[in-house]
């Protein structure tokens, strides 16, 4: 497709080879020569033409500025007047009205002052056209005081002039404001038209004022406009965004013309309302009836499988949409990236980065937050790490993306760096920011620095604690070994103590070995989640350490009589484009038998580098011999020895685990890593490990 800018370059290409043009042209001639160089797409000859009329008429001026107006060109057309200005020449009120559109379409509230100051030098503010037009330009500037200036000082005000004020503080963010001044226009006796009801239902939208939105409809019956389509779109999107989609279907079901907005509206009611199915099926209908889908008909479909725990459906429309020849824009790459992150697909996470830097959406801050996060939930925090350091700017998003990344990895010092680094810019920290500082400093184990940090929010930064700020400290105190503090600190907590609370000290309580914390941990945890599998298997297992085999058993019999059964544990990486999944004892992969046989061979070696297994965690009766070969079959060391199995030159494996790694297998790999040789990064339910050198980033208290 060509654009308008590249049509306007090849007139100023056609405009060096033509003739010689004519000067001191007269008026009357000068309007018939720009026309006919306009019309032929000419769009610098008529400017040249312009400039060599001495006194040009008012159609001539506005003829020219609203012609580079339309083309897309706003700029240039804003400098046409600008030349005006500089030869003297006194502007027309319809040169006025061709320079404020041209404003508007500019976004430039700069310039929109200027064309109004020369306005009222010039008296014409009288005029009530003229007068709507800059509180329109005003409005797309998102200028409020200039069209409240212009508006207050307008004698006769109609409804276009009201219309426009509403819109204006519709466009500024404040959508209380534009539903009182339209109840302002109906008390002065101006009654709203089809323009004024679509432009102010979204108002409606953005504050999920439902109530106001069905008083606006109901005028819109009275008055006869829902047959108009801006007015009936308008209705869709603000019962879609108020989450009404029953009376967004209806109004669409009754539209006589739809357009494609329309169907947006209802097809992003049905994702937001949790009705995936109903929004695929009128995504379907669309094709069927022939209506052409937009880009934002993909990104809706798109966002709408994410926002549906529908991921793989989310990509399949990703192909599609390419497929049709559509190209994602910042909105589509935004909604996919996640899909990279809940995969954890590094390797399609890669190719859509490089899509971004492809098509020059690298500083879309949106974009560019959302690869950091994906990179650090994929596994790479160098990558992560890459992309940050690039970005031209940095907002609060993206500065906790970044502290969360790390914290995630464990890198409890860097967090704090970054958070120093964040404040050094300027960048003002919010409730999710020390979330990520106080995660990173319970992963690495910096408790000082944690409570300094925990103090200073209300203090220092008027943020005041919540609950999962506390569940942080609770998790700083317990990770040290400091049971009894961080029991104490949930019971001063000025809110009920949540499950990551409890979760915290019972998850120290197994490292520490402290079974009667364990057993308050736990009551608790069964009354505020009591079909969580994970808190009834802790407890369990502690028990069991503690070879307290009777409680233990009460454990697993209540566990039974609620119904409630154990996760089972899986284990999965990539490999090439193909995802390769484990469970406990798996033989179905081609290479199992090379895999076990790996296993063994690797096994010999870590017992000569001092590896033993620990059978504490196998809890069967069975002898300790079974018990070290049962250790050798769970998930994480099987996709372990595939990863190294396939390295194909590569110096890392990642490998994701659906919960907590267990302790054999944390340690085994530590030595995995060190007999081999590799870098080997293992996500499990609650933060990332990275084994290098026999050795392990969370310091073996994971």
């Amino acid at each position: 497709m060509v654009s308008k800018a590249s049509t306007a370059v090849s007139s100023i290409t056609e405009a060096k080879v033509a003739p010689s043009l004519p000067t001191n042209i007269p008026s009357h001639l000068g309007l018939k020569l720009v026309k006919a160089a306009l019309n032929v797409g000419n769009f610098m000859r008529a400017h040249q033409l312009f400039d060599n009329i001495p006194q040009p008429d008012p159609t001539t001026c506005s003829t020219l500025i609203s012609a580079f107006t339309i083309r897309g060109l706003p700029n240039e057309a804003i400098k046409i007047y600008a030349s005006l200005r500089a030869r003297g020449i006194k502007p027309h009120k319809m040169v006025f009205l061709a320079v404020a559109k041209a404003c508007a379409a500019s976004g430039d509230a700069l310039r929109a002052k200027e064309v109004h100051d020369d306005a009222i030098r010039c008296g014409m503010m009288s005029d009530v056209f003229l007068g709507n037009a800059l509180i329109h330009a005003y409005g797309k500037c998102k200028c409020l005081e200039g069209a409240r200036r212009v508006f207050n000082d307008l004698v006769v005000k109609d409804v276009v002039s009201w219309t426009s004020l509403s819109s204006c503080y519709v466009n500024c963010g404040l959508p209380r404001q534009s539903l009182a001044v339209l109840r302002k226009m109906i008390w002065n006796g101006v009654r709203p038209n089809s323009v004024t009801v679509s432009s102010i239902l979204p108002a409606c939208s953005e504050l999920k004022d439902l109530n106001s939105g069905k008083a606006i409809h109901g005028f819109a019956l009275r008055h006869e406009m829902v047959e108009n389509v801006f007015v009936c779109s308008a209705l869709v999107s603000m019962y879609a965004r108020c989450l009404s989609v029953k009376h967004a279907r209806i109004v669409f079901d009754l539209m006589p013309h739809r357009d494609v907005v329309s169907w947006n509206g209802v097809l992003t009611a049905y994702f937001t309302n949790k009705e995936y199915a109903k929004g695929l099926a009128l995504f379907s209908q669309m094709s069927k009836e022939g209506v052409k889908a937009d880009e934002a008909t993909w990104n809706a479909v798109i966002g709408g499988s994410m926002q549906n725990g529908q991921t793989e459906d989310a990509l399949e429309m990703l192909r599609k949409m390419q497929y049709m020849g559509f190209k994602p824009n910042q909105i589509t790459i935004s909604s996919i990236l996640p899909a990279c992150s809940i995969l954890e697909s590094l390797r399609m996470g890669k190719e859509v980065h490089c899509y971004v830097f492809r098509h020059w959406l690298i500083g879309d801050l949106t974009s560019t937050t959302a690869l950091v996060y994906m990179y650090a939930k994929c596994g790479d925090l160098n990558l992560s790490r890459n992309v940050f350091s690039m970005m031209p700017r940095k907002d609060v998003f993206a500065w906790n993306t970044m502290i969360i990344a790390n914290a995630m990895h464990g890198n409890g010092k860097e967090v704090l760096l970054l958070f120093e680094n964040m404040l050094q810019s300027g960048v003002k920290p919010n409730s999710v920011t020390f979330i990520g500082v106080l995660s990173g400093c319970s992963h690495s184990r910096l408790i000082e620095e944690g409570l300094q940090i925990f103090n200073s929010m209300s203090r220092d930064y008027l943020v005041g604690p919540d609950a999962n700020h506390y569940s942080c400290m609770v998790d700083v105190f317990s990770r040290v070994g400091r049971l009894d503090e961080a029991y104490e600190f949930i019971q001063r907590m000025p809110m009920g103590p949540t499950a990551s609370a409890w979760g915290a000290l019972l998850g120290a309580c197994r490292v520490y070995k402290n079974v009667e914390l364990a057993k308050i941990s736990a009551k608790k945890l069964f009354e505020i989640e009591p079909n969580n599998p994970g808190n009834y298997v802790s407890l369990f297992n502690i028990l069991v350490t503690a070879k307290l085999w009777s409680e233990a058993s009460e454990t697993r019999i209540l566990m039974k009589g609620r119904g409630i059964t154990k996760t089972p544990g899986c284990s999965w990486l990539q490999v090439g484009n193909r995802v390769h999944t484990f469970v406990v004892g798996d033989k179905s992969n081609k290479e199992s038998d090379k895999i076990y046989n790996f296993l063994d061979e690797l096994g010999e070696k870590m017992k000569l580098a001092g590896y033993k297994p620990d059978t504490d965690y196998v809890l069967q009766d069975v002898d300790q011999e079974e018990k070290a070969e049962s250790l050798c079959n769970h998930s994480e060391k099987l996709a372990v020895a595939f990863g190294i199995l396939n390295l194909s030159g590569q110096s890392s494996i990642r490998v994701f685990k659906n919960l907590r790694i267990c302790g054999d297998c944390h340690n085994a790999i530590k030595y995995m890593a060190k007999v081999v040789g590799v870098t080997i990064i293992v996500r499990d339910s609650l933060r990332f490990h990275h084994f290098r050198n026999g050795n392990c980033s969370c310091q073996d208290l994971w």
